[in-house]
């Protein structure tokens, strides 16, 4: 299971960050079992290396696009973003023909890319965000290594990552909301504050995934009620705030989680900066086509 949230074609940009999901173990090795399968290796230009590629007619199957028209449209954005990188697609991009048996017994040549890691991240990057199998991509081409452990942790700071994006865009909201209705930002703060209280006693510093969606639930709630029910004013807003918190509390309860107990997370800022640094690299540390 998982779930999904937005897709850009800068991979670079916090707020366009692709397609994100939770998978479990089972998933992940079966994911990265397919990609595997298709990945080829050629020899670089001094002979000294082998530079691992794979093919967009391969990679199109698993990642669950069945017209190549389709996908052609991903690998047109991820060429594009490449250009904005002030990268040289040649490095990473190459048009190949291959000769593919028609079901009369003849050939026929259609065309194909060569693809690099980095152009396979470009191309998940840009890729269906509906898609679970893209999802996966975008980290295991991001992740400089086939180890299942790594890519696994990438997909959960990613997922945490994310749900911390939801959160400040519910919160945003709900400053914007109840500034309309009475309440200024110190009035926000205060009511922000109490809560928090509610739900798990004010502590919020380096929250870990699972409360971060639960103080989610708990403002979109608030966000959908104070716009319902038309209410006005910091003693009603706080109320009704008040009481969403409580109530997931309550429901976090009865599957025997105690917010306030959960082990700290890692600070999201710092997450935030590895992803970025991390990103940053992918393109540095990709191996490059040869010329010839």
């Amino acid at each position: 299971m998982y779930y999904i949230t937005g897709i850009v074609a800068n991979p670079f940009n916090k707020t366009a960050r692709a397609a994100r999901t939770i998978m479990d173990k089972n998933s992940i090795l079966q994911y990265k079992n397919q990609f595997d399968s298709i990945t080829h290796h050629i020899q670089s230009e001094d002979a000294k290396e082998k530079i691992e590629v794979w093919f967009a007619r391969e990679l199109q199957t698993i990642l669950g696009y069945a017209r190549w028209e389709n996908f052609l449209v991903a690998i047109h954005r991820a060429v594009a973003s490449c250009k904005s990188q002030q990268i040289n697609v040649d490095d990473h991009f190459r048009e190949v023909t291959k000769m593919v048996e028609l079901g009369s017994g003849s050939k026929r040549e259609i065309m194909d890319f060569m693809l690099t890691r980095y152009a396979c991240y470009l191309i998940a990057q840009n890729g269906d965000p509906k898609k679970e199998e893209v999802a996966f991509a975008q980290s295991y081409f991001a992740v400089q290594t086939r180890k299942a452990e790594l890519i696994e942790e990438r997909l959960n700071l990613l997922s945490r990552l994310e749900t911390r994006d939801k959160l400040r865009s519910a919160e945003k909201q709900l400053s914007q909301n109840i500034y309309e209705r009475g309440v200024d930002d110190k009035g926000f703060a205060r009511i922000r504050s109490k809560g928090d209280t509610a739900l798990f006693g004010g502590h919020t510093t380096f929250l870990p995934t699972l409360t971060i969606a639960a103080k989610n639930l708990a403002t979109e709630m608030t966000n959908y009620n104070v716009e319902n029910n038309d209410l006005h004013g910091e003693p009603a807003i706080t109320h009704e705030h008040v009481q969403n918190n409580q109530t997931v509390r309550q429901m976090l309860g009865q599957r025997g989680i105690k917010p306030e107990e959960l082990p700290p997370a890692e600070d999201i800022k710092k997450l935030e900066r590895k992803v970025a640094r991390d990103e940053k690299a992918i393109a540095e540390n990709s191996q490059k086509l040869p010329k010839n």
